[in-house]
């Protein structure tokens, strides 16, 4: 501890030499200072360690934000390269008015598209029309029967292969349910809730306009086309023979997925490997740019969190700052004393801003290691890769050491301006 008696403060006191007779002059050391500092943050240490908490809760809020963006951000490149980026739409538009056909999609078109370098599955599927409406019911009559308004989606068994659904009970329909136009469905959990479907050991069956459809598979989730969990979906074949093909106004499309890759070649060669003939009858929508579409998204997060890492240093900075200012309360005798013995107002300054930045520095070396270990931590969680800049970890002990300088300006500005006599009599 250093000693804090007048003798010991006046041996730190310099006369100019060769001005004798003048008014002293006193200076103060660097050594002398950092002393100082030092035993002014562990006279009370329980306060210093709370006063610090404000910066670690800052910086560390500051590194692990900007780290959780990072890996996240890595996590919507993998997302945009494995999803997006291996999945192209065809659309069906047709001829000009007077050729324009009700699906100009060739009854082989999932055939032909498979047969191409780099697909993987692809299948036609539009929105059905329902005669008397597309309420869907588990009971023809009863209290099960006022059923649930939902899309009715006819398709071919690529399009939920290439959905990637994920099954909470039961299967998919397949090429035999196909060609022989079974009567069976495919609905989502959500709807299978609502309907009261629990189980398919009882194979249930769902009513729409009027038809019984079975129930042979409750798609929990998909990696892509996520309206299908919202809808019933029927086997094309089966849709043409209750209801016939998509409307005028309602055109078929086609969902391809592709290999990572292959999904722009995909969309360039599909219309004329559907029909050479007439490839202005089809749309392919390729993937939009990964690059561009990762970085609108990853903007936004960091402006987003960002802000709340700004919201958090400020409050540690006024946390600091209450804190020192209470602290210069509590000294104003032993600021008086030192003013007494020949202590300049800017050595009282300089005390202060040193003992408030040691503690924002402290705090922020803390912080990142915290906030380091937190992006760690949710990586592993996630079975993420963590991502934390190297520029992020140098600088964050920097800010801590700026947060504490700006949070002590006003308190030493205040101790500066004590007077030996006011405090004296306190």
């Amino acid at each position: 501890m250093i000693p804090r008696t007048p003798k010991a403060l006046a041996s730190r006191l310099r006369r100019r030499p060769g001005t004798a007779g003048a008014v002293p002059r006193t200076r103060l050391r660097f050594l002398d200072l950092l002393a100082e500092a030092h035993a002014g943050i562990l006279q009370r240490p329980g306060r210093s360690a709370l006063t610090a908490l404000g910066t670690v809760l800052g910086v560390g809020t500051f590194v692990a934000i900007l780290g959780l963006t990072a890996t996240a951000s890595s996590q919507i490149d993998a997302r945009f390269n494995t999803l997006v980026a291996t999945e192209v739409t065809i659309e069906d538009i047709g001829g000009d008015s007077a050729e324009r056909i009700a699906n100009a999609f060739p009854d082989d078109a999932p055939s032909r598209l498979e047969h191409l370098h780099g697909v993987r599955h692809a299948g036609v599927y539009w929105h059905v029309d329902v005669t008397g409406g597309s309420t869907v019911t588990a009971a023809p009559v009863g209290d099960t029967a006022g059923g649930e308004e939902a899309p009715v989606v006819a398709a071919t068994p690529g399009v939920l292969s290439a959905a990637g659904p994920t099954l909470s009970q039961g299967r998919i329909f397949d090429a035999f349910h196909q060609r022989r136009a079974e009567d069976v469905v495919v609905i989502g959990s959500g709807l299978a809730d609502r309907l009261g479907i629990t189980t398919l050991e009882t194979q249930p069956a769902v009513f729409i306009g009027g038809t019984p459809l079975t129930v042979i598979g409750i798609v929990d989730d998909v990696a892509r086309q996520e309206d299908l969990l919202l809808s019933v979906i029927v086997p094309s074949t089966t849709a043409e023979k209750y209801w016939g093909g998509p409307a005028r106004g309602e055109r078929a499309k086609m969902l391809v997925s592709t290999r990572l890759g292959a999904a722009t070649q995909i969309a360039r060669e599909a219309a004329l490997a559907l029909d050479p003939a007439h490839p202005d009858r089809f749309k392919s929508i390729p993937p939009p740019d990964p690059r561009t579409l990762r970085g609108n998204v990853s903007g936004d997060l960091d402006q987003l969190l960002l802000l709340l890492a700004g919201i958090c240093l400020v409050i540690g900075t006024v946390g600091i700052a209450n804190t020192t200012l209470v602290a210069v309360l509590e000294r104003t005798a032993e600021i008086g004393v030192r003013r007494a013995l020949g202590a300049r107002a800017r050595h009282i300054t300089a005390q202060f801003l040193t003992e408030s930045g040691a503690l924002g520095a402290l705090g922020g070396l803390v912080g990142t290691s915290l906030g380091t270990l937190t992006v760690v931590g949710v990586a592993v969680a996630r079975d993420w890769t963590p991502i934390v800049h190297p520029a992020t970890v140098a600088a964050a002990p920097l800010i801590g050491l700026a947060t504490g300088l700006l949070a002590g300006l006003y308190p030493a500005w205040r101790a500066s301006g004590i007077q030996p006599v006011e405090a004296l009599r306190r």
